[in-house]
């Protein structure tokens, strides 16, 4: 079982590069960070832009892997992304993994950019079109894509990725579309739960129970082995429960591991911030402190 970290970009770099070598330093195998312009209710606070903020980090750390969670087409063209993300790669000696995702149909990134609101049918596609041109960019220095939302022509991304064919992608999905698109593209599928408000840990082991068995038919529906993608689970800021004491964090981590789970992610705890609390510092001081033990 892996364990990775959140680290929200909301750190002016001098405090921001402590805590990422900090990371490091208690054992993380991966670590990384939200793609958005602004979020939530932190849109009027330090908010720093995810592409530079991975590259100081990467030239800053040795062992960390990096990556999004998740980068969305919300604001991102592939062009572009694919360009920074190769450069990602490059400056971090190929420690960069790439979390995607659809985003919300409606949200600041979008808002600042006056965009009109996807239909749900529209979002999905223009999801499927942004995995798949950067699917073909980051694997063909030299590529063109065609779609309805996304074009692009000879684009060059040369030297090419450092990790090949090109950085592994981690898809978040929960629907049978992107659970589709997971086992055709990503190397690592990750969620965050059912989708509801606050699930109890009954209702929360229930549904990705039923994410994870249908993530599986469609890895036989394509002939692909199950236990070649890997399986992340990601516990939110609000999910108090499974991080509420060490007790309860080992509880959660064995039973996601029964059910299939390669991956566990916790978010740094931000115990000034009652909006969004995380795990009590005591919690993740255990969850690092067994990391570290284990480090050779």
């Amino acid at each position: 079982m892996r364990i990775g970290v959140v680290i929200l970009p909301d750190l002016r770099w001098p405090q921001a590069l402590e805590r990422w070598r900090d990371a490091e330093q208690r054992g993380f195998a991966t670590a990384w960070t939200y793609d958005h312009l602004s979020w939530r209710s932190l849109r009027d606070e330090p908010w720093l832009g995810t592409v530079p903020l991975l590259a100081a980090v990467a030239a800053s750390t040795t062992t960390l892997r990096l990556g999004t969670l998740v980068a969305t087409p919300n604001f991102r063209h592939p062009v572009l992304f694919a360009k920074d993300v190769m450069t990602l790669d490059e400056v971090s000696t190929g420690r960069i993994d790439l979390g995607l995702g659809a985003g919300p149909g409606n949200g600041y990134d979008a808002d600042a950019l006056g965009l009109p609101h996807l239909s749900p049918a529209d979002r999905a596609g223009r999801f499927e079109e942004f995995v798949e041109a950067l699917d073909v960019l980051l694997r063909e220095p030299a590529a063109s894509y065609s779609g309805t939302f996304f074009t692009a022509v000879e684009s060059r991304t040369y030297p090419g990725c450092t990790q090949q064919p090109r950085v592994p992608f981690t898809l978040a999905a929960t629907g049978p579309r992107g659970l589709k698109l997971a086992t055709k593209h990503a190397q690592s599928w990750v969620t965050f739960g059912p989708m509801m408000r606050n699930p109890s840990p009954v209702d929360w082991y229930d549904g990705v129970r039923l994410q994870v068995e249908r993530l599986d038919e469609q890895c036989a529906a394509i002939g692909r082995d199950p236990a070649s993608l890997r399986r992340v689970a990601l516990v939110g800021l609000e999910t108090e429960w499974a991080q509420s004491s060490p007790t309860a964090w080992d509880d959660f981590t064995g039973q996601v591991e029964q059910i299939g789970f390669t991956d566990v992610i916790v978010h740094w705890p931000r115990p000034h911030d009652a909006r969004l609390p995380g795990p009590p510092p005591a919690v993740f001081d255990h969850i690092s402190d067994r990391l570290t033990k284990a480090l050779p």
